[in-house]
């Protein structure tokens, strides 16, 4: 038997180690090898050009003063081989260099600067206390010396950025962001471009992990203002290339290609800079693969190892990336020739926590090709393995260990695999690494369950998911890479956690927590929509929120099984199950879109209607009749999103016959809340005429009219519908509905999410901040937002993130939009009966929407649900 393992369901980590080079950046922020690189220091093999800042001439500013002043870093032999070693990420011996020259120091200035790099070490191997003392020491010293002289500014300034990326890394960005504005300040006034513009792009970061979308645009677009002003091309191409990694990391993907191209563009003129160019080459491989675009991400990878020595660690990263592509693409034969190539190249390789990963990923791709890699891929670990703790690395050590477990359960030698997997959690909770100990709490969980410990399994998933949980924003602000294969490395900790509390019979407490899983299951899919933990200070815990005499339906798609869980008023949570896979599941919801969409109805689309009643209400149906609830909420689950749940049928009836329908991605962001009894006041924009490649909306024209009709309204029309005229207006007066109607798009990608206005497309985040902006004048949020003739992007399953996302970022309390395009006419006269009932009877959202659908539904000539059923209500629905 082969005495190694790995995960029987191993989390396609495997981007994670090349995303951990950019993991240095992210958990210790852009500022650490910028703040370095500043003071002079060459760059090391293993840089890949995705760690943040990398300004090769940085140091004309403090270099030029340190040669002005025989005091400044007098004991330099020994803070230069320190700085040696960082670079060569041996983080433990350039600590030891640094101490030994801070107790040769007797200038402050000198030992302000070496505490500084103290600092730096310390946050790359997560030693946070250290890391925190040490840049408090060094923000003393300089405080106490009182000096103002621009080595003392720059020094300060240093110190400033160091003490922002500490508190980004431990999840303060307020905090940081502050930091980084003082030393953004200190930068400008000394004329120190390059400090400038790391700090900015430091900045970006935090605004981001704020949810500060448009400010981190601006912030960023100051950073490529003051390159394209930048004489010195080699300080522009790696400015370009930082600013583009940013981009990638908020999720402007077409930004980042666009800065990244611009950085290769004067990289190709320049022969003498192949290993920039190989950066270059590889963060756009990289902005593609995030794109989709793998065959150009490929022929970016395959080209940035082709223009730099086959000894670099770039080269292999590229190589790696490469391999793992044309696993991905089903190129096995090319894999394997790749793989084959790749293995004898690691002896050239220097040990260093870039070269580590660099193996862990290997190994993980080795697995991919097949068992018979296996061997090979456990020798390759137990190198990584061995490298880390000769470098004293824990952090590296936890990863390399805890994927070598995930090999031994692959091959289901538990008991190895077992005792792997703590030596991993061991050395990730002793470093205080949350954003490590998860994984290998979760990989624990999944031995132990195929042991058949069910009981410690699920304490073991408990744990993992607690952990998640707590990291909400760290996932976001520290790790921003993991956000690429959330599916496969945070998602599934919550739904195989909740398919252990569901088996057999559940207790109320199993059924409540289980409950609790999918509510934050909701929450950490919405931040990886945003790529930003903006949605923290929004959540009420669920036991405070009051149903308000609904009932709330949770359904749960597990690989086997559809769950789904039922609250009713006042009443012990109900459960039920069908034994259906997953892939049948999604499959009947993909063929009744396509039933529905249809102009004419279909004995096979009632049927599939039918069937996913019988899932999902069915069960249900008495206890829903005898509790007199009138309304039913959904916290709908992965596919099911894209359900027109008002058309689901029982045999007879469709279900909005019966209550009134609305969803929520979760109670605890959008509890109920009772309507204002205010008079309704309406500010409507809408386009007829054709914009920005979209057709015309002749009907649209009607529909405003009848809006007009039913409550006071003001309208942009046309022209007058422009991004700064629907500001102007939602600042100066209080409307209580915003209806567009216009075209509009949703997405599972935010940048691709947005409304149409006549001078050019509304973003997802811009219409946060233009809508939100009315908080500075009135504290009442917007009670509706309508979203007329926006429709759920074609082709994309998760699709129905990008409304969710919207009626969140809106700040509205409520959000009515369509799944799918709907033909004018019909959409006018369901809008026009909506407002008609929601201004003259006393009725909720939900029910108003519900009449006006009922009015279509009994009208011949719109009976169909192609007519009625894609509006859905988000939100309250009171």
């Amino acid at each position: 038997m082969l005495h190694f393992r790995m995960a029987k369901k191993l989390p396609k980590f495997w981007r994670q180690a090349l995303a951990f080079v950019l993991c240095v950046v992210l958990g210790v922020s852009l500022t650490l090898v910028f703040e370095l690189k500043s003071l002079g220091l060459t760059r090391g093999h293993g840089d890949t050009g995705t760690r943040g800042v990398f300004f090769d001439k940085q140091l004309d500013g403090l270099e030029k003063i340190a040669e002005k002043s025989t005091e400044y870093l007098s004991n330099s032999n020994l803070i230069q081989q320190g700085r040696e070693l960082y670079q060569a990420q041996r983080y433990v011996e350039a600590i030891n260099i640094w101490q030994l020259a801070l107790k040769a120091e007797t200038n402050s200035s000198s030992q302000a600067t070496v505490l500084n790099y103290l600092s730096l070490a310390y946050q790359q191997l997560g030693q946070w206390q250290q890391a925190n003392e040490t840049i408090s020491s060094s923000l003393n010293l300089i405080q106490n010396s009182q000096q103002t002289t621009p080595e003392a500014k720059l020094i300060l300034a240093q110190a400033l950025n160091t003490q922002g990326s500490l508190q980004l890394a431990q999840g303060k960005p307020e905090a940081a962001l502050n930091t980084w504005q003082q030393a953004t300040n200190i930068y400008t006034a000394a004329g120190y471009t390059q400090g400038r513009i790391g700090s900015l792009i430091n900045q970006a970061q935090a605004q981001q992990a704020l949810g500060l979308y448009l400010q981190a645009r601006k912030t960023l677009a100051q950073v490529e203002q003051t390159l394209e002003n930048q004489p010195d091309q080699q300080l522009k191409t790696t400015g370009l290339r930082s600013l583009g990694n940013v981009f990638k990391s908020v999720g402007a993907f077409a930004d980042s290609r666009r800065v990244l191209q611009q950085s290769l563009q004067l990289l190709e003129n320049d022969p003498n800079l192949s290993q920039e160019l190989s950066a270059t080459l590889l963060s756009l491989g990289n902005t593609a693969y995030a794109q989709g675009d793998k065959n150009a991400a490929l022929a970016y990878y395959e080209r940035a190892a082709n223009v730099v020595s086959a000894n670099s660690v770039t080269h292999i990263q590229a190589q790696i990336n490469q391999l793992q592509l044309l696993i991905a693409t089903g190129q096995t034969k090319k894999a394997e020739n790749l793989s084959l190539e790749l293995q004898p190249k690691f002896n050239h390789l220097s040990p260093s926590r870039s070269t580590i990963y660099a193996r862990i990923n290997f190994a993980k791709s080795l697995v991919k090709l097949g068992t018979q890699e296996y061997t090979t891929s456990a020798k390759v670990l137990a190198t990584a393995i061995q490298e880390a703790e000769n470098l004293s690395d824990r952090q590296a050590q936890s990863y390399a260990l805890g994927y070598l477990g995930g090999l031994y359960e692959q091959t289901q030698q538990w008991s190895n695999a077992e005792d792997l997997t703590q030596q991993a959690l061991q050395i990730a909770q002793a470093i205080n690494a949350p954003h490590i100990a998860y994984q290998w709490q979760w990989q624990l969980g999944r031995i132990l369950k195929a042991q058949g410990a069910i009981k410690s399994a699920t304490s073991a998933y408990e744990v993992a998911f607690t952990t998640l949980k707590s990291l909400r924003s760290d996932l976001v602000a520290i790790n921003s890479d993991i956000q690429f294969s959330f599916r496969e490395a945070v998602e599934p900790v919550y739904r195989e956690y909740v398919q252990l509390l569901l088996n057999s019979e559940p207790s109320q407490e199993q059924l409540k927590q289980a409950r609790q899983v999918i509510e934050s299951l909701q929450l950490a899919e919405l931040d990886n929509f945003f790529r930003s933990a903006c949605l923290q200070g929004q959540i009420v815990p669920i036991e405070q929120i009051q149903q308000s005499g609904a009932a709330v339906i949770y359904p749960i798609i597990l690989p086997d099984r559809l769950e789904v869980i039922v609250s009713l008023p006042q009443q012990q949570l109900h459960h039920y199950a069908t034994k259906i896979s997953q892939a049948e599941v999604e499959e009947t919801i993909e063929q009744l879109r396509e039933n529905l969409e249809k102009p004419f109805t279909t004995p096979e689309g009632k049927l599939l209607s039918a069937k996913i009643y019988d899932w999902l209400i069915r069960p249900m149906e008495a206890e829903l009749a005898q509790s007199q609830v009138k309304t039913l909420v959904f916290v709908l689950d992965g596919a099911l999103r894209n359900v027109a749940i008002a058309a689901l049928y029982d045999g007879n009836n469709y279900l909005v016959e019966k209550y009134s329908i609305a969803l929520t991605p979760g109670l605890e962001l959008l509890g109920p809340r009772p309507l204002r009894q205010t008079k309704l006041k309406t500010l409507v924009a809408g386009l007829t005429e054709a914009r920005h490649g979209f057709s015309s909306l002749p009907n649209v024209s009607d529909e405003l009219k009848t809006i007009e009709s039913e409550v006071p309204s003001e309208v942009l029309l046309n022209q007058t519908f422009t991004s700064s005229a629907l500001q102007k207006q939602i600042d100066s007066v209080p409307f209580s509905v915003v209806h567009l109607a216009t075209h509009g798009q949703f997405s599972s990608n935010a940048d691709e999410t947005f409304v149409l206005a006549w001078d050019k497309p509304i973003k997802l985040n811009e219409l946060k901040n233009l809508l939100s902006s009315r908080e500075q004048t009135t504290p009442e949020p917007i009670e509706l937002l309508v979203l007329s003739a926006c429709e759920t992007a074609e082709g994309d399953k998760r699709a129905a993130l990008g409304l969710a996302g919207i009626a969140i970022q809106a700040g509205a309390r409520s959000t009515l939009a369509s799944l799918w395009s709907l033909d004018d006419e019909s959409s006018a006269r369901l809008i026009g009966q909506f407002y008609k009932e929601l201004a003259t009877k006393q009725v909720t959202k939900a029910e108003a929407l519900r009449q006006a659908q009922l009015s279509l539904l009994k009208d011949p000539d719109y009976r169909h649900p192609i007519h009625w059923a894609a509006y859905v209500l988000l939100g309250n629905w009171l």
